[in-house]
């Protein structure tokens, strides 16, 4: 029963990745393979137009320069970030980009220009909100009843968590079996909600990021706070799929590339987090000669 439950359950987040349309013929006739190459397949990508990346300080914070042109946002406002600590691991996105721009793989010039744009409108209220809305079927609060082998892993591996930030944030998480999950206290929701309202705007986007990344409150707060090294929490928030890997193999690549994905995002969000509040000044800085 656990077995056809978690299968359910990865077939249902594969299924949100592939576009309209998708192949859902396959699943049915097992072309899995063709499945994953539609999932995976690389977004569009631009020619690279510039020779030089640098940065300046303006009156609304650091700008990234592409040889004579200032960086825009999607709406077309200057792209200005509040730290020179941002502003350089930006462009060193920008910098790192070869014959072609892979977008893809820009994780913090992406969050920026959330920050900038602010697209749907959100304010730190709703980011917020939207954080806290994880914790009710937060990854490692929700346990199997078997078989024995896993929840013996799900204990030795979440409990440690559960318990650090149960004590770091003087809270009462748990974990439960129930389909239904954990009933998380009110006073708990309570206070991450105004942990979480400690950070500025920005810092609660790359927190919003990476808690979807990992479906995981508990796990991004372990980052946020050095708790957890990327790799760990990436690991834990798998800790079922990768069990499931260990057990039954893996589709050749494409749980690879899952997994480095995974990294990639949250190890960019949770950079964002940390620098979006560093405060330096610079007045130019050439980062390719």
């Amino acid at each position: 029963m656990w077995w056809s439950c978690l299968q359910l359950r990865d077939w249902g987040r594969h299924l949100l990745k592939w576009p309209l349309g998708g192949p859902i013929n396959s699943v049915v006739t097992g072309a899995i393979p063709q499945l994953w190459a539609r999932a995976y397949a690389p977004p569009t990508e631009k020619k690279r137009f510039y020779q030089n990346v640098s940065i300046t300080q303006g009156e609304g914070g650091f700008e990234i320069n592409l040889d004579n042109r200032k960086l825009k946002t999607p709406q077309a406002k200057l792209f200005t970030v509040p730290s020179e600590a941002l502003a350089t691991a930006v462009a060193t996105e920008w910098d790192s980009q070869q014959d072609t721009i892979k977008f893809y793989t820009m994780h913090l010039t992406t969050l920026c220009n959330t920050c900038l744009d602010n697209p749907t409108q959100r304010s730190k209220d709703q980011l917020i909100r939207a954080a806290m809305k994880f914790l009710d079927t937060d990854t490692i609060c929700y346990r199997v009843e078997e078989p024995e082998t896993l929840v013996e892993l799900q204990k030795n591996e979440w409990d440690p968590i559960i318990e650090w930030a149960e004590k770091r944030y003087g809270v009462e998480i748990g974990a439960s079996t129930s389909i239904m999950g954990p009933s998380i206290p009110a006073k708990t929701q309570e206070a991450l909600a105004n942990h979480l309202a400690s950070y500025n705007l920005w810092a609660l986007q790359g927190i919003e990021f990476v808690v979807a990344q990992l479906k995981s409150l508990v796990l991004t707060l372990g980052l946020m706070d050095l708790r957890l090294t990327v790799e760990q929490a990436v690991l834990l928030s798998r800790l079922e799929e990768e069990y499931q890997i260990q057990k039954w193999g893996n589709i050749e690549w494409a749980h690879d590339y899952e997994l480095q994905e995974l990294r990639a995002r949250a190890a960019a969000g949770t950079l964002f987090v940390h620098l979006c509040s560093e405060s330096t000044t610079i007045k130019h800085k050439l980062l390719q000669e």
